[in-house]
């Protein structure tokens, strides 16, 4: 199957329930900046494996290139996910529940051999969009210099910052 250079640049969103969409957002947002496209589903693998399942093993197929999934509690929505796709997949932990995402992040960070999972922080759901963007740019240079721009505007924001802190202790 051949796959076109726009459809090649889509990014799958996953979350486990529809109260993660606040967190996930992040990701959308960020995908958004660098005019990428992206879908975003809610799927349980625990209440609906089968449909999890196929989404994950049929995605590279589809046209999706990086998969971002975002689940709360000790939900394994990731690695999941991972364990049916060769795409690179992104965990992003939501904080919920007792634990405050503490058992997101370990059930979506351990991972067995031969079954990696990119991490990223408890509710870093606009990093993963990043590190999707830096995946897919390794293979397209208006992405590279797109991210290059992004991380000066990230310098020039913190040295702003210096700025103003250095004028007011003076």
């Amino acid at each position: 199957m051949t796959i076109n250079a726009l459809n090649a640049k889509k990014v799958l969103i996953l979350m486990g329930s529809d109260s993660d969409y606040q967190t996930m957002k992040g990701a959308v947002d960020v995908l958004k900046e660098f005019h990428l496209q992206c879908e975003v589903r809610i799927l349980s693998v625990h209440r609906a494996p089968e449909v999890a399942t196929e989404t994950a093993s049929g995605a590279r197929d589809a046209g999706y290139r990086v998969i971002i999934c975002g689940a709360g509690m000790a939900a394994h929505l990731a690695g999941a996910v991972a364990a049916n796709t060769i795409l690179p997949v992104i965990g992003v932990p939501i904080s919920s529940g007792a634990l405050h995402g503490m058992d997101a992040l370990c059930s979506t960070v351990q991972m067995p051999p031969g079954v990696p999972v990119a991490t990223v922080a408890i509710d870093g759901a606009r990093n993963a969009g990043v590190l999707a963007v830096q995946i897919l740019a390794t293979a397209d240079d208006r992405l590279a210099t797109q991210l290059q721009s992004f991380k000066r505007t990230l310098t020039e924001q913190v040295l702003e910052k210096d700025r103003k802190l250095q004028s007011m202790l003076g």
